[in-house]
């Protein structure tokens, strides 16, 4: 009688974990191992709610079980509000960053999971993640083999032109390379009897007039070969030789030449209007911006003959074009990691990154919407040159900026030689490296 007790005993205990298992797997069905609905708060810049809300929709669709939500922010306080409101507890799940924050605020992400219950494959590998979006994307939102942020969007630099200009100075295509620049600046440029610049021919030279001044004489560093850092990225190598040349001079000094009087490239300097406003105004020949800059000219001139095309090269056999843009990561405090991974996932996928350019205007980050962009009189100069963007390694992004816009202004107001003034910003910015 005994042993017959303890029989059913253990069948009964083996009845119950049955049960408890089978109903486990129930819930489980269909619903990706989520046994109760979430909501993903997502916060954003520059972009509003119109941006994401067919994107959310069709992820809705799919996982009725997440709820998304997104807020948009103001630029001038957005990464201060971030890091208030993730260190005070009640931060986002997702939020941009710039694409060189990765060394900044790193420390706020978790790199996608290796594994999600009740999916049968990662969300990403590093060899998915190459093979989808351009090289800069990998470059500047990977550490380590691990993947900390989605591009949705590559930006580049781009040169602007007025075709009447161009027209009437009997130039019949905008200019390739520097050397080509050099030329048509010579032509387009007219300047009065007072010394005076009259008509500028393109907005280059100085740094507070000029719309991203500090990225056009970094990308021109890049073209020229500068390493801007060392291999491990502990100090700013920009002032170094490279090949027997001190290439890094060489750029600060070509750039600096268009706003130095005695140089035949002057073109422009500190008394002339903002150089997107001088463009617009049916002042200005060229102008160097960002694919956003159409839209703004479009608005306030509506009616100048302009047209955009690549960024001019030092080389055309190696072409290097200077990126700029935002990317999507998810919090390191977050408590709904898988799922905002998930939404991340469909929102850098074909048809999330789709109907998000769709309703932006951008160039695509992904391989194969460049492709779909290419002859978009638009985007797709933009989107065939994520294809060659670059970046590099910035340990505080709005502090170098000032540091390179100071750089050059020491060397047009004469308070520094092009060395002097170029070793004094590398030395400061490996200060910022190396904290």
């Amino acid at each position: 009688m005994g042993n017959k007790k303890i029989l059913f005993i253990l069948i009964g205990i083996i009845s119950v974990a049955v049960f408890v298992t089978f109903i486990l797997v129930l819930r489980n069905i269909g619903g990706v191992g989520k046994t109760q609905n979430s909501t993903v708060t997502f916060w954003g810049v520059y972009d509003d709610h119109t941006a994401f809300d067919q994107v959310i929709k069709n992820f809705k669709t799919l996982h009725p079980e997440i709820t998304v939500k997104y807020q948009m922010f103001s630029y001038d306080t957005y990464e201060q509000d971030l890091i208030n409101a993730l260190a005070a507890g009640t931060g986002p799940d997702i939020f941009m960053i710039h694409n060189t924050w990765l060394p900044k605020h790193g420390n706020l992400l978790t790199p996608v999971p290796a594994s999600i219950p009740g999916l049968s494959q990662p969300l990403f590998t590093m060899q998915t993640y190459q093979s989808q979006f351009v090289d800069v994307a990998a470059q500047d939102l990977t550490y380590q083999s691990q993947i900390y942020a989605v591009p949705l969007y590559i930006d580049t630099l781009a040169l602007y032109y007025n075709r009447d200009f161009f027209n009437n100075a009997a130039l019949t295509r905008p200019p390739q390379t520097w050397d080509e620049v050099n030329a048509d600046v010579s032509a387009l440029t007219r300047i009065d009897v007072q010394g005076n610049i009259s008509q500028p021919g393109i907005a280059l030279g100085t740094a507070r007039n000029i719309n991203r001044s500090t990225d056009i004489l970094m990308d021109m560093m890049i073209q020229s070969g500068v390493q801007m850092t060392s291999s491990d990225n502990l100090s700013a190598t920009f002032d170094a030789s490279v090949g027997g040349q001190k290439v890094g001079e060489l750029a600060l000094q070509y750039y600096t030449d268009f706003a130095n009087p005695r140089k035949q490239t002057y073109s422009w300097n500190d008394s002339q209007a903002y150089s997107i406003d001088a463009f617009t105004q049916g002042n200005l020949a060229m102008m160097v911006g960002y694919s956003h800059d159409t839209a703004t000219i479009r608005a306030k001139a509506p009616r100048l003959n302009f047209a955009i095309a690549p960024m001019p090269q030092a080389s055309v056999a190696n072409i290097r074009n200077f990126a700029n843009y935002w990317a999507a990561g998810v919090s390191k405090t977050s408590k709904n990691t898988n799922d905002a991974w998930q939404f991340l996932a469909y929102l850098s996928s074909k048809d999330g990154e789709s109907a998000y350019l769709n309703a932006t205007g951008r160039p695509a980050a992904r391989r194969d919407l460049i492709d779909l962009q290419r002859s978009d009189p638009d985007t797709g100069i933009f989107a065939v040159q994520a294809l060659t963007a670059r970046s590099w390694f910035q340990a505080d992004n709005n502090a170098i900026e000032t540091i390179f816009a100071n750089m050059i202004d020491d060397v047009n107001y004469n308070r520094a030689t092009i060395p002097d003034a170029l070793g004094q910003a590398q030395s400061k910015v490996t200060v910022l490296m190396q904290k």
